[in-house]
Order: structure tokens, then sequence, then C-alpha cells
């Protein structure tokens, strides 16, 4: 988050400093002097940072006043992120009338590569239905794809616990691909019989 928060400030003053190198007479046409686009840009910075916070109703808000006075590079970035503020607020709008459909919603945001969304959704199945199996498998197969060992493996573990058939469903599951060299993966899938 902190690296994506980085960037997003750099292409804002990126977009600030290109801003500032055009010519004066391009900034008298816009009705922006110096002070303007200082304005302009401090006015970003807030929407970009109320977005960060999760405060999207705000962020929108002041991201979609940016686009009638910001500039080109400004008013792109703006429309970037008044779509993911209205993506957000849609998401917190849905009601699934079961846990299974939530957990369908949050798969096709890990197949279509909304990491942290399918993360929030699989964790909120959770904290509505703790024992659901299917939603530890889900947050195991996330972990697998973005990485996370560890918690790959714990989310797995837990899935098995609640649901002994999701080893059988693991052992086909080409999503867990970056795991198959893990030893305490293969123990996990043919745990040694005493």
């Amino acid at each position: 988050m902190r690296d994506s928060t980085k960037a997003m400030t750099q292409d804002a003053r990126t977009a600030a400093t290109s801003r500032k190198k055009n010519s004066a007479a391009t900034a008298k046409s816009d009705g922006h002097g110096r002070g303007g686009a200082e304005l302009v840009f401090q006015h970003y910075e807030a929407a970009v940072l109320l977005l960060q916070q999760g405060k999207y109703e705000k962020a929108l808000s002041a991201l979609e006043k940016l686009l009638s006075d910001s500039p080109a590079e400004i008013r792109d970035r703006c429309r970037i992120y008044i779509s993911t503020c209205q993506r957000q607020l849609q998401v917190r709008g849905r009601s699934f009338p079961t846990p299974e459909e939530h957990y369908d919603y949050a798969i096709s945001l890990l197949n279509t590569g909304y990491y942290e969304e399918a993360r929030e959704q699989l964790n909120q199945i959770l904290h509505d239905h703790p024992g659901t199996d299917y939603a530890f498998y889900g947050l195991a197969v996330l972990e697998s794809i973005t990485g996370h060992a560890q918690d790959c493996l714990s989310n797995l573990a837990r899935a098995i616990e609640l649901n002994p058939k999701c080893r059988v469903q693991a052992h086909a599951d080409n999503d867990f691909q970056n795991m198959a060299d893990d030893p305490r993966f293969t123990e996990l899938l043919y745990p040694e019989v005493p």
C-alpha cells in the first residue's frame, strides 16, 4: 500500500510539473496562473489521499470537481480514480443472499486479478460465516497465486480440517502450482499414514 501511495503521489507531482512547463500563453488561456496550478495539484493530492483512506464518496466528489478545472494530465488520472471509487462503492453496496454467491463473486475478482478486493471479500465471508471451508480454500489459492507460501499453507490446512475433500481438490488444482515444490505443501496433501 505504501508503494502505491508513493506512486500516486509521484504521478501527481509529475503531472503538475509537466503542467508548469507549459507556456505562459496556455496558462493564461485556461485561466490558471502559477498559483492556480498549485491549487489544482493540492486538491488533487487531497482527493487521492481520501481515496487511499477508503473515503470513496468524498474522494469521488473531489475528483469530479477537478475534472472541469484541471490540466489534461490530472484530468486523465482523475478519470481513472473516479472509476476506482465507483467500483469500490458498488462493491460496498452489494449484498449476497448466500455465502456461496459471495464466494463466487470473490473468486471472479481473483480470476480477473483484483487480488486485494478478492481478499477483502473472502475475509468478509469468514467474518460472517467462520466455518466456511471454501472461503479458507479460496484464500489459500489467493495466497499461492500471490506468493505467500505460509499463509497459503495455513489457509489450506484450515480448509482441509473443516472439509477433508479440500485435500482431494487441491491435488488437481493448477492454482497451487507455485506450491508444488514446497515440501510442506506435499506433506499437507499427502500426509503419512501411521
